[in-house]
């Protein structure tokens, strides 16, 4: 029982002094919070006596103060004049002011930081295209990646030569090795068997969907390779097959197929500019404009075409540049007005043959030329 008494003094007396060292920062907090609580319900106080709300801007809050002073203000004359009012709307209006420069200027602060984070992440993300080059090798600038794209490819060559060398002495030395002989012919029977299992099932696939039913050489044996003897003869046939099978790559029929549309929109956009009046009506220039507007949007199609042209074209050179409207409306112009002159030429000078050889005059020679003049400008 006296141990237990003992305990208990013990305790507290070990409890005093350290709720003597927490005493005075637990006032330091009390104080804070009160001063807090007191300092936001002035600042609603300022608020209310200015007849505003909180989140208001700086524009409103001077607003207020002018419509307030006219009516308080003791020199203002006016029968609400008061100045002590005025003194505590002056006080109140400063504070607000401050309050609501200072919230400006943290949201402000707040949107900066924010955008410099997206910029930061925006132009730290790496772009995919820019690693589309050099095998994906390398970190940096372009001249960098290419310095690093060129020591890897060293680097490789070297491996190359080692295995290459490895290999010619094991091939010398160790022919009879049964491990070599081993290892040589797993390998190669692994890459023969992937590649017979590959075209086997492709040609099933092609059976099954009736592609091999509508050959011409169906059930015939396939003609002997008769070509250069450094090129495939599997690789020749299956060319031949695809060719007289009219195959063509997408690539090759887009690429027809935008040259032929581009023929037909200048052909009839000039067919358009001759079936108009030479000078155009009020009436004929608004169909004209409607001509050129449709004219523009198929312009339009057609350059996304080209754009999806050059995606899938191999060769960089054979990749096409966008056709320009307006360009194309000026040629058939220019194209339309050399055909009034030509034709104005011919209408002055008929054809006429001179006795005897039968010679052609100068005015049928002026056409004839004028008119070849005008085929070369259209063909071009």
């Amino acid at each position: 029982m006296m141990a237990q008494i003992l305990r208990s003094h013990l305790i507290n007396a070990s409890l005093i002094p350290n709720r003597m060292k927490m005493g005075p920062y637990l006032g330091v907090i009390r104080t804070r919070m009160m001063s807090t609580h007191k300092s936001k319900k002035k600042m609603r106080e300022y608020y209310r006596l200015l007849n505003l709300d909180e989140g208001c801007s700086a524009d409103d809050v001077r607003e207020s103060f002018r419509k307030l002073a006219k009516q308080y203000h003791p020199d203002g004359g006016s029968s609400t004049a008061d100045s002590a009012t005025f003194i505590r709307i002056e006080e109140a209006y400063r504070k607000v002011l401050s309050h609501v420069i200072e919230q400006t200027n943290a949201r402000q602060s707040k949107v900066e930081e924010t955008e410099e984070e997206e910029k930061k992440i925006k132009y730290n993300t790496p772009q995919h295209r820019h690693y589309l080059s050099f095998e994906g090798i390398g970190f940096g600038t372009p001249s960098q990646r290419e310095k690093q794209y060129r020591q890897f490819r060293a680097d490789r060559a070297t491996e190359q030569v080692m295995e290459y060398q490895k290999q010619k002495l094991q091939s010398q030395y160790f022919t009879d090795s049964v491990t070599v002989k081993d290892v040589r012919h797993s390998k190669e029977q692994k890459i023969t068997q992937a590649i017979e299992r590959l075209v086997e099932d492709l040609i099933q696939e092609s059976m099954a969907k009736g592609d091999f039913d509508n050959l011409s050489g169906k059930g015939k044996p396939l003609k002997k390779f008769s070509g250069c003897s450094y090129i495939d003869p599997m690789t020749h046939n299956l060319n031949r097959i695809l060719i007289d099978n009219g195959y063509q790559p997408e690539w090759i029929l887009m690429q027809k197929e935008i040259k032929d549309t581009i023929d037909q929109l200048r052909e009839a956009i000039l067919v358009s500019r001759k079936k108009l009046g030479n000078p155009m009506t009020p009436t004929e220039q608004k169909q004209w404009n409607q001509v050129c507007e449709q004219f523009q949007e198929n312009i339009k199609k057609l350059n996304k075409r080209i754009n999806d042209f050059n995606l899938i074209v191999p060769l960089l050179t054979r990749q096409k540049v966008h056709f320009d409207a307006q360009k194309e409306i000026a040629r058939a112009q220019e194209i339309y007005e050399t055909f009034i002159k030509t034709q104005e030429v011919t209408d002055k000078n008929p054809n006429n043959f001179d006795q005897g050889e039968g010679e052609k005059t100068p005015g049928v020679k002026t056409g004839f030329f004028n008119w070849m003049n005008v085929w070369q400008f259209i063909k071009i």
